[in-house]
């Protein structure tokens, strides 16, 4: 046993998202949304390299000495798998590790409303999972395609750096791969999957021009598209990806991607108001044809208002959600007003509250 594992099993079992590891400091966790040292000696620059190339195979070595950083998978068996990230800086050697159940978790338990399940009956289109960093974008992913492996005999091509949730056969066939390992690109996998029969592709991430162009592609030519984006809202997801294209090729993908967007479900993790784990606040697009309209037109300013009046098809703003919570009990008015974008309308309740 590699002798970060003790490490890695202890944050599992305290319900940790993520393990840091830094020369002049000592094990980080983030619980909750915040970072906990713990109490440990301060690792030293030396220390840190020997934990960190215990537990790498001798190409990743070769590849983290050559780039200079490293992102990687890694299992113990019967605790949890990790989706780690190396890279060097001024101080030396550095390495976190995000903590992947083997559970692969379903809507209910995520949090996710119904709406969910009907977006997932759509059989071609584009929907992407989108927040900040550690929003619980992968495990939102894993439960969509864990809900089509369990309803529809179909067949699943997934294209993740690297693979994060192990998806057993069910239904569907699934064949999940990782980058630099089984494919060199985004865009790659993604040109070669055309050929492959897919039903549904699972593209980790939209990075770059040439990933987002063939997976609006893939989603026009009749397949279901699932993918992540890191922008904070539904709207800013629509501008973001029109902006990645040259003005003069902005008015046909407007309209391209209008007719392909099935939805966009933003979200964001809240520490629950008993402080045992993290409540989910969640922003829902759905694409109906007056929302397609909008993005052709080039009127994404005007989205914000439509889904507040979209809530008959499922439609939400990511405040209505965080209400929603607050009003249940399950967050306070204090978290409430530090994660909603219209701060006034949660400022006397926090005050109230304080």
């Amino acid at each position: 046993m590699a002798e970060l594992d003790k490490v890695l099993k202890a944050a599992t079992n305290a319900k940790a998202s993520d393990l840091h590891l830094a020369p002049g400091e000592p094990f980080v966790i983030r619980q909750l949304g915040r970072l906990r040292k713990i109490q440990s000696a301060s690792l030293t620059r030396e220390r840190c390299e020997q934990l960190i190339y215990e537990i790498l195979e001798n190409d990743q070595k070769e590849k983290l000495n050559k780039q200079l950083q490293l992102d990687f998978a890694y299992e113990i068996p019967e605790v949890a798998r990790f989706r780690g990230s190396a890279m060097r800086h001024q101080a030396g050697l550095s390495a976190s590790f995000r903590i992947i159940p083997f559970e692969i978790p379903t809507f209910e338990k995520l949090g996710l409303p119904d709406t969910v399940k009907k977006i997932m009956d759509n059989h071609q289109g584009l929907i992407l999972v989108t927040g900040a960093t550690g929003q619980g974008k992968s495990s939102t992913m894993a439960a969509m395609v864990d809900y089509v492996n369990t309803n529809r005999a179909h067949h699943i091509i997934t294209v993740e750096d690297p693979i994060e949730f192990i998806h057993p056969q069910k239904k569907c066939a699934v064949n999940q791969r990782q980058l630099g390992r089984d494919t060199l690109a985004y865009a790659n996998a993604l040109r070669g999957a055309l050929r492959e029969d897919p039903d549904v592709i699972v593209v980790g991430e939209l990075r770059d021009l040439e990933t987002i162009s063939l997976s609006i592609t893939a989603a026009e030519t009749g397949h279901l598209v699932i993918g992540t984006l890191a922008t904070s809202s539904a709207p800013k997801t629509i501008d973001r990806i029109i902006d990645s294209y040259p003005a003069a090729e902005q008015g046909q993908i407007r309209a391209m991607l209008g007719e392909s967007i099935k939805a966009v479900i933003t979200q964001r993790l809240i520490p629950r108001a008993d402080l045992t784990s993290m409540a989910l606040a969640v922003e829902i697009l759905i694409g109906t044809l007056p929302m397609a309209n909008l993005i052709r037109d080039g009127k994404v300013f005007q989205i914000l208002s439509m889904m507040q009046m979209g809530k008959a098809v499922g439609m939400q703003i990511m405040d209505e959600s965080i209400m929603s919570l607050f009003k249940a009990g399950t967050i306070s008015a204090t978290e409430a007003y530090l994660n909603a974008n219209n701060k006034a309308l949660f400022k006397p309740l926090a005050e109230k509250e304080s």
